[in-house]
């Protein structure tokens, strides 16, 4: 559904009505530009904590600040008029507890103007999700391979090959989805596990290297896009802007070396 169709800007309680339905469209996204190109072909965007690997160049998630998230979100939701936008809450920020959780969603969501945040964690993060939705406050939950405990879990390594493992995650999609989740993201798990998640819990999944049964997929704009040089396995690239970038920037140094760039028409002339 495209934007000039939607008019109206999606919320939480519509994606979550997709249980079932037409899968939900969902893509990372950090400024403004790239949200008004997504805008009219996604229904949601997320300012994924990612940014600090793709937008910063930091080796994990962990070091995004409070602060850039918001800046990040404020851009976004500037350029997208009808998606759903979704900000992450950056590491540190909400694990404490509920009341500290709160704080930092009704700040973000009151310096954005964001539709909804997203926290990580499953059955042990129930009561802050509850308490966020009780209070008005909408939220993703995600599961499975969370990137802001990659310590933890020994980096970035798919989720769910055991029975024990596949049982912990299942309840946590489980709890997250009865606390009041809206959608959960599902990532880096097996895809049998996916399946079984997906039919069971009341709340939309959206997959990222899960299954094409999920209620819905995401992916890191950037990997999409062929902007990445090493994308993880599940990314499908649909274009190559990386190489499309390089050639013409090249091309540009080229004509300003040879002075063919600026030509007549790219000068003002005198007036008279």
């Amino acid at each position: 559904m495209s934007a000039e169709i939607r008019r109206k800007r999606l919320t939480a309680p519509d994606i979550r009505a997709r249980k079932g339905a037409t899968p939900v469209v969902a893509v990372t996204a950090y400024n403004a530009v790239m949200a008004r190109l997504v805008d009219p072909h996604v229904e949601i965007i997320l300012v994924g904590d990612s940014l600090a690997m793709v937008e910063h160049g930091m080796v994990s998630t962990l070091g995004v600040s409070l602060e850039l998230m918001i800046a990040h979100g404020r851009a976004v939701v500037a350029g997208a008029p009808t998606a759903l936008v979704v900000v992450d809450l950056p590491f540190g920020s909400y694990e404490a507890g509920p009341a500290e959780a709160f704080r930092t969603a009704a700040r973000v969501m009151a310096e954005t103007g964001c539709g909804a945040v997203k926290l990580e964690g499953g059955a042990h993060m129930a009561e802050t999700i509850a308490f966020l939705a009780e209070r008005g406050i909408p939220v993703m939950a995600h599961v499975g391979l969370t990137p802001q405990a990659m310590n933890a879990l020994g980096g970035f390594r798919t989720q769910g090959h055991d029975e024990e493992g596949r049982a912990a995650i299942l309840a946590d999609a489980q709890a997250v989805s009865d606390a009041g989740a809206f959608a959960v993201v599902l990532e880096g798990i097996v895809e049998p596990l996916a399946v079984e998640i997906t039919a069971a819990i009341a709340a939309p999944t959206i997959g990222i290297g899960a299954a094409a049964a999920c209620d819905g997929q995401i992916l890191v704009l950037e990997d999409l896009l062929g902007l990445t040089e090493r994308p993880p396995r599940f990314v499908k690239r649909y274009a190559d802007l990386g190489a499309a970038v390089e050639k013409a920037v090249g091309d540009y140094a080229e004509e300003v070396r040879s002075r063919a760039f600026p030509g007549p028409e790219h000068v003002y002339k005198p007036r008279g």
